[in-house]
């Protein structure tokens, strides 16, 4: 379910990304081939970059969370990566958003212990 859960959660911050983006350049722009997109600024660029790395985060969260379902590795350990990983990753967006750098760091941090966990789970 955190996988779920962690899909639910970078759709979101895409949206509120596609949002900040709208404010600050404008849809007309958006819509357009984006050839000459400016670099979002404030939250909408905060935003846009959170989105990136939960992307990024994402894809090796699926990897790991599907290579222990299939070779049927469920335990304390996986259970608990996978929630370190989800819960830093709601952290990571919010006080990225917020614009809080160190705190963002932790938050990102606690979600590389989980991804960490789950890779120690399935080797």
């Amino acid at each position: 379910m955190y996988l779920v859960w962690s899909v639910a959660l970078t759709f979101i911050i895409m949206l509120i990304a596609v949002m900040g983006a709208i404010a600050d350049v404008g849809l007309p722009k958006l819509a357009g081939n984006r050839e000459d997109v400016p670099r979002f600024g404030g939250w909408a660029g905060r935003a846009t970059r959170a989105h990136l790395n939960m992307l990024e985060s994402l894809v090796l969260f699926a990897i790991l969370v599907l290579v222990a379902q299939a070779a049927n590795i469920h335990n304390g350990n996986t259970l608990l990566g996978a929630e370190l990983f989800f819960w830093g990753r709601v952290a990571h967006a919010i006080v990225y958003l917020a614009g809080i750098p160190w705190l963002r760091t932790l938050a990102w941090a606690v979600s590389v212990v989980g991804l960490v966990m789950l890779f120690i789970a399935v080797i």
